[in-house]
């Protein structure tokens, strides 16, 4: 999962990249709460701003460690949910919030935001580890700070 990711320098990177992340801030902030007037002040279109702005991340400095928001699909089955649970906790990591959806064709959308601070093994390990267990399906890395 992470070889799909670089580290490069801002410096050698288009304007808008930097631009996309501003305009993100206030919005999360609060200080902005249209995203066209925020792409419009910032001089960036609103095409640009959707197109990166779950693509372009920056290191945070965080004191509880890091944060990963990971999405799966998972069988509507006795125990599934549960597995999971037990997997993420037995790699160190914590819960901090999860979504279920209602199933539909026996499956549920599940999402869940995870406190990686502790956590004993690499995220690429994680993510590996949880596709493995019976019933879930389609693990995706959405977000990291």
């Amino acid at each position: 999962m992470l070889e799909n990711y670089l580290i490069v320098h801002k410096s050698v990177l288009p304007d808008y990249f930097d631009t996309v992340l501003a305009v993100r801030r206030r919005l999360e902030s609060g200080q902005q709460r249209d995203v066209s007037q925020a792409c419009r002040e910032a001089g960036i279109s609103r095409s640009t701003y959707y197109k990166y702005k779950d693509c372009i991340f920056e290191p945070s400095e965080m004191e509880g460690g890091r944060r990963a928001v990971m999405s799966m699909l998972l069988e509507h089955e006795p125990g599934v949910l549960s597995a999971l649970l037990q997997r993420i906790s037995a790699a160190g990591a914590s819960v901090l919030t999860i979504d279920q959806s209602l199933p539909i064709h026996a499956k549920a959308s599940l999402t869940v935001a995870l406190d990686l601070g502790a956590m004993n093994i690499s995220l690429q390990q994680l993510q590996a580890g949880i596709g493995a267990v019976a019933g879930v399906d389609n693990v995706r890395l959405i977000a990291i700070e």
